[in-house]
């Protein structure tokens, strides 16, 4: 297998023209190596020793005069040449440093070749598989091909359980290594503790040993004591040399368990990338055989028993199989699927058809896949972006970043942000709203409650009645309903709200983001109690929608299909409950930086994302049954963005503010002319109704 460090090289590589994309891909990863420089720990220090000569003259107190040129004529001798050594020395090792340069540039070229060789043969070997596959000629051998993808994801499972356990075997080695480099400074810091003392009792006996040759300079006994001093001064520095010895014997060791550890720790990453790569490629393989068998599940009805039998046991296989929890903790980015994602939402939500539990499945796999496959290459680099990223401002470049989505971890942040650019936040305005809710009943609340408890059925945090976000929801939406008196509550301001609480947590915050969307960012009468705004936004979208999108437009006209039985709702609760939660705030991220206009771009993509397989299905009741689960289909999220936001410009908000000034003033027109038809009906029946009208109508109260 590829590693997955060259796995970006791998991806843009044209099987067309391999010759010209192999020589620029080398072109690109090749550059020019910096020299590597000899770099001295911090304890490595070198003193001359001292001669024969200048010890005798030490011994005797004082120094001669010609010692003492002699010395100075050393030193300037020695000068010179050791500059000259050193100019040599660095014309020698030049050379030996470009071979070694080029050699290591000459080995990653043959290891490129290599690989792409590899890659060359895992697409030969994928396409001879799926011609096997497309020209047996009994189904028995498409049957055993497909138990032979089985195996082989059997094996690539075994693979990665192995490459996990020699990252915890090599994790285990790099404690070891660290505590006894920890062990090894604390010697250092003693032996350095120890130096430190000794040379201040030197210092002192220096002063004593001057004050007693001034007291005593001529007596016999000062010159015992003077000798025994320098006796003493001997054994003292041989002592110095002796740490010195020992410091840079130390200094090795820590050296080489330095160069021990950083080479684990490259290992590391690459198994934890290779790791990741095997998973991506297990996802891939894995919903490749759900799709095939999705295919087989669409012809039961006319193969035999038997083999009607054998593909249902298979996919009852494959839906039970799911990976719902990791065996062990682990925090690295490539860990087994989990149930639920960072906000509550399901992974694999729970239908009841079969076919969508499959849909479902196959969508959570290929973004599993997608986001192994562009974790190091699109979301680290993103990721560094933003932690870099200090007080926020309206620029080019937040905006494209809002638009890449943001990260987990600063989404809080940034959506409250936002939330106080547009929308003045008072001080005890929401516990006051919240005081009017304990006093009096809205008459609104009763459609809350009926609402509440089939809000966001896929979130862990809304399918308990007893949850504390439950008891939020409750709360931010009847302080909505006294805050905005004339919407009051709307069917799908649950929703809203519901995803407000997730992502910022506080239900404060959550109820002024209610309130900014609703007041601020939707249209006016959005919603109303005749949804207005919300029709008038779909004859909106089907203007665009012709335009962006010509020959969707005119097949759905051939079919007779009404777009806005799917589109009203995506509109009206932007989204939610339609797109999976990876998406679902992508696009909710840039709707709170851009305003609606992200709601038209998201909804052409959608359609232009599946366009080519609406454009194969020639039956209204087709047509009409793929719509209602093809957002389920959509698993590339970074796909789904770069249509939104490249292919459907240009999309000026001053387009979208006239087209809704003129579908509006067209929509109160109908209003008035309903309003007059209405009244002109229930005049003439008032005309045409005669006294004895109410005949057969009792007016006796009592029961009989």
């Amino acid at each position: 297998m590829p590693a997955p460090q060259e796995s970006t090289a791998l991806q843009n590589i044209s099987l067309k023209h391999p010759w010209k994309e192999i020589q620029n891909t080398v072109r690109n990863i090749c550059g020019p190596k910096p020299p590597q420089t000899i770099s001295k720990s911090v304890f490595h220090f070198q003193e001359a020793e001292p001669t024969t000569e200048e010890v005798s003259a030490k011994q005797s107190g004082k120094m001669s005069p010609s010692l003492n040129f002699a010395r100075k004529a050393r030193k300037r001798n020695e000068s010179p040449t050791s500059s000259q050594e050193k100019n040599s020395h660095e014309k020698n090792n030049s050379p030996q440093l470009q071979i070694q340069a080029i050699t290591e540039e000459l080995k990653s070229q043959k290891d490129l070749v290599k690989l792409l060789h590899r890659a060359l043969e895992s697409a030969q070997e994928e396409k001879r598989a799926c011609t096997e596959y497309l020209h047996a000629p009994e189904e028995e051998d498409r049957l055993e091909l497909i138990r032979h993808k089985v195996r082989q994801i059997v094996d690539l499972r075994q693979r990665g359980e192995v490459l996990e356990q020699e990252k915890l075997e090599l994790e285990q080695c790099i404690g070891l290594k660290e505590s006894h480099i920890g062990e090894l400074k604390e010697h250092v810091q003693l032996l350095m503790e120890k130096n430190s003392a000794k040379q201040q009792v030197i210092m002192k006996q220096n002063e004593q040993l001057l004050i007693q040759i001034d007291k005593e300079n001529t007596s016999s006994v000062g010159r015992e004591t003077l000798q025994r001093q320098y006796r003493k001064i001997d054994s003292l520095m041989d002592d110095i040399n002796a740490y010195k010895t020992q410091n840079q014997f130390l200094n090795s060791e820590i050296h080489q368990v330095t160069r021990l550890w950083r080479n684990t720790a490259e290992k590391e990453t690459a198994l934890l990338m290779k790791c990741s790569y095997l998973e991506a490629r297990n996802c891939q393989i894995e919903s490749k055989y759900l799709i095939a068998l999705r295919k087989l599940q669409e012809v039961l009805p006319y193969l035999d028993a038997e083999y009607s039998e054998v593909i249902k046991r298979l996919i009852e296989d494959a839906l039970q199989s799911d990976i719902k929890s990791p065996r062990q903790p682990s925090s690295m980015h490539y860990s087994p699927i989990s149930e639920y994602d960072d906000y509550g939402f399901m992974i694999i939500p729970e239908y009841e058809v079969e076919h969508l539990k499959l849909l479902a499945k196959i969508q959570a796999l290929e973004i599993r896949s997608n986001k192994l496959l562009t974790h190091d290459v699109v979301d680290k680099p993103l990721r560094i972006k933003w932690n870099n990223m200090g007080e926020l401002s309206h620029s080019v470049e937040l905006k494209t970043l809002v638009r890449c989505g943001i990260p987990t971890e600063h989404r809080k942040r940034v959506w409250k942000w936002l939330t106080s650019q547009r929308i003045r936040i008072c001080d005890n305005h929401y516990k006051d709203l919240l005081r009017k809710c304990e006093n009096a009943q809205h008459p609104a609340s009763q459609q809350i409650e009926l609402d509440i408890h089939r809000t966001l059925t896929n979130n862990k945090n809304f399918s308990n009645p007893t949850s504390e976000f439950i008891q939020k929801l409750r709360r931010v939406l009847l302080a909505f309903s006294w805050q905005n008196p004339t919407i009051g509550y709307c069917q799908g301001l649950n929703r809203l709200a519901a995803l407000a609480l997730l992502v910022l947590e506080d239900e404060e915050s959550a109820f002024y983001c209610l309130v900014d969307v609703v007041e601020n960012i939707m249209p006016a009468e959005y919603y109303s109690n005749n949804l207005a705004g919300s029709q008038v936004d779909q004859r909106v979208f089907k203007d665009f929608f012709s335009e962006k999108l010509p020959r969707l437009s005119t097949h759905f006209e051939q079919y007779k299909i009404d777009l806005s039985l799917i589109t009203f709702n995506w509109l009206l609760v932007v989204f939610i409950d339609s797109l999976v939660s990876d998406i679902l705030l992508r696009l909710w991220d840039a709707f709170l930086y851009e305003g609606t206009k992200v709601i038209f771009r998201y909804a052409l993509a959608i359609f232009k994302y599946n366009e080519e397989e609406i454009l194969k299905l020639t039956e209204e009741t087709e047509i009409y049954q793929y719509l209602s689960f093809f957002t389920k289909t959509i698993c590339d999220g970074r796909k789904l963005m770069n249509i939104a936001f490249n292919d459907m410009n240009p999309f000026p908000m001053k387009l979208v503010r006239n087209r809704r000034a003129v579908h509006m003033e067209k929509f109160k027109v109908e209003l008035v002319e309903l309003e007059n038809l209405k009244r002109e009906y229930m005049k003439s029946k008032q005309d045409l109704r005669s006294p004895g009208n109410d005949m057969g109508v009792s007016d006796d109260d009592e029961d009989t």
